[in-house]
């Protein structure tokens, strides 16, 4: 299975920095990270050479309000050429904006990563793709090669405004989705800060993987475990939940 198991450091809580040593001790060698500042850039590169890890995804701002937003996104896209990954991982709010300028907006967007041979991600985030059906529908007005979906498996659940299942909601947009965040969900219902280690919750990983390889998806599936409300842990314990939720991931791809 071509589907690369990555982590987002922020899964580590207040950890973070703990992150890339304990990753490498096991064995995941691709990472997602929020966009590097300017003067990060060489250090970054000197960390992720030293841990052996691979960037497969960067988080980029989208004001998509703004007319100009395409331009803005010329430098995150030389980032993510110089770094080596091909996807920008993106949150898009329309904020009241009409929805024919916000598809043309994402279509420029496009255009300017195409150029560069690198592809939009749409996180499932209200309220163009908090749910299968509506991200869909934004994928169908884009009709861009180069936007698609990062579908993440437990925020069509936790943006839910009814009954919800997440295969379903995977299978409406599986023809978009570049990449996927690996995030399980705990909650009796939507709205519920519940996202525990994985295998805790109500996600069927392995059915998840399964449906992802039917379309010969080859994009990361990157751990974003962002805890559950009213916890504290420790640096061993969200190590471990780390570690735990590694093992459940790479059984759910065999």
């Amino acid at each position: 299975m071509a589907i690369r198991l990555a982590c987002n450091p922020a899964s580590y809580g207040p950890y973070a920095d703990a992150a890339f040593p304990h990753l490498q001790a096991l064995g995941v060698r691709y990472v997602e990270l929020p966009m590097p500042a300017p003067d990060r850039l060489n250090a970054l590169e000197e960390d992720l050479e030293r841990y052996g890890l691979t960037v497969t995804s960067l988080m980029a701002d989208c004001p998509i309000t703004e007319e100009e937003v395409a331009h803005r996104f010329h430098r995150p896209l030389h980032v993510a050429n110089r770094l080596g990954t091909g996807i920008l991982f993106v949150s898009v709010h329309s904020h009241g904006t009409p929805l024919d300028t916000v598809y043309r907006r994402l279509r420029e967007i496009g255009d300017v990563a195409a150029d560069h041979g690198v592809k939009i991600a749409l996180e499932t985030h209200p309220d163009l793709a908090n749910n299968g059906r509506v991200a869909r529908q934004t994928m169908e007005a884009v009709n861009h090669p180069s936007v698609g979906i990062n579908f993440d498996t437990a925020n069509v659940l936790y943006y839910a405004d009814g009954p919800s299942d997440t295969l379903e909601e995977l299978k409406l947009v599986l023809p978009w989705v570049v990449s996927v965040h690996l995030k399980d969900y705990s909650g009796t219902g939507p709205q519920q800060w519940a996202f525990p280690t994985l295998g805790q919750g109500s996600i069927d990983f392995p059915a998840a993987m399964r449906l992802l390889e039917s379309r010969d998806f080859d994009g990361p599936a990157t751990l974003e475990i962002e805890g559950v409300e009213g916890e504290s842990l420790t640096q061993a314990e969200t190590e471990e939940r780390v570690a735990e939720s590694v093992r459940v991931a790479r059984a759910a791809m065999e």
